[in-house]
C-alpha cells in the first residue's frame, strides 16, 4: 500500500492532504523523513505524522444529519460547535466528505477511507446532491431557466441541474457541482434569500428518517451504490 493510501486509511485525511503532508516532510517511517510517494510501509513499520504514530483503522463511513449551527470542520477558531461534537468521544478519527455551511442542515458523510473521499469529491465526477430549500417569499417559475443556464460565481459557471417547486416558497434543487455556498448565492442572484436549506440526498444515499444530530453507519450496499455512480456516463463527465 502506497504511503498516501496508508495515511488516508489511518484516518489522517484525504489522499490529497496526505500527499501535501508527505511533500512537506512531515511524515517519517522508522524515524526517517520520507518524501517518497512510492514508499510502501508494512505493518511492522513505525509511521508518524508530526511525530505522532499513526495506525491503520477499521474502515468506517457514517451518515450524519447535520443540524444548523454546526460547522463542518474538526476545530473552529470561533469556538463554534462542530459536527464532530455530535460523535462519541472514543470514535475512530473521521473526516467529512464535502461540507455544509454552518446554517445548512441535512446529510453529511464522514469517513476514514481516503480512497472513498477522493472518489466522491474528485472534480471529474458529478455526484448528484439534492436539497430542499425554503425561500423568503413565493417562488416565481420564470426564474428557473436562469438557474438552469447558470450564473458565474468565482470565475466559473454555476448551474443547478434540476429545479422542482414543492410548495409556494419551497424548492427541490439538484446540484452536480460543489461551489462554495452555491445555492444561497445563485438564489440571491435571482432575487431571493434562503431561509432554510436541507441536503436530503447524495447520489443514491438519502437522509430518510435519520433524526437531526444523529448518525448511522453507511452499509456496504450503500457504499457500492455510491461508488458505482462514477461508472455512469454522467459520472465520467468533467466539470
Amino acid at each position: 500500500m502506497r504511503l498516501n493510501r496508508f495515511l488516508a486509511a489511518a484516518g489522517v485525511g484525504s489522499r490529497r492532504k496526505c500527499d501535501e503532508l508527505i511533500a512537506a516532510g512531515r511524515v517519517t517511517i522508522n524515524g526517517r523523513v520520507c518524501t517518497n510517494f512510492s514508499a510502501q510501509p508494512s505493518e511492522r513499520d513505525h509511521v508518524k505524522v508530526d511525530r505522532k504514530l499513526v495506525h491503520l483503522e477499521r474502515a468506517m463511513t457514517i451518515a450524519l444529519h447535520k443540524p444548523a449551527g454546526f460547522v463542518s470542520t474538526r476545530s473552529d477558531p470561533h469556538t463554534r460547535d462542530t459536527v464532530f461534537d455530535l460523535l462519541p468521544p472514543k470514535f475512530p478519527r473521521l473526516f467529512n466528505i464535502g461540507r455544509l455551511d454552518a446554517q445548512s442542515e441535512g446529510l453529511l458523510l464522514l469517513t476514514n477511507d481516503g480512497d472513498l473521499a477522493q472518489q466522491l469529491t474528485h472534480p471529474r465526477f458529478k455526484i448528484e446532491k439534492e436539497y430542499e430549500v425554503t425561500l423568503d417569499r413565493q417562488w416565481q417559475s420564470e426564474h428557473a431557466p436562469k438557474l438552469l443556464r447558470g450564473i458565474f460565481l468565482d470565475g466559473q459557471r454555476a448551474q443547478i441541474a434540476r429545479v422542482q417547486p414543492i410548495g409556494p416558497t419551497r424548492l427541490r434543487l439538484v446540484l452536480r457541482q460543489g461551489i462554495n455556498q452555491q445555492i444561497r448565492r445563485m438564489v440571491y442572484a435571482v432575487g431571493y434569500e434562503v431561509k432554510r436549506l436541507v441536503r436530503v440526498r447524495i447520489g443514491n444515499l438519502r437522509l430518510g428518517g435519520l433524526p437531526r444530530g444523529h448518525w448511522r453507519p453507511v452499509t456496504k450496499a450503500e457504499l457500492a451504490s455510491l461508488t458505482r455512480i462514477q461508472n455512469t456516463p454522467r459520472g465520467r463527465e468533467s466539470r
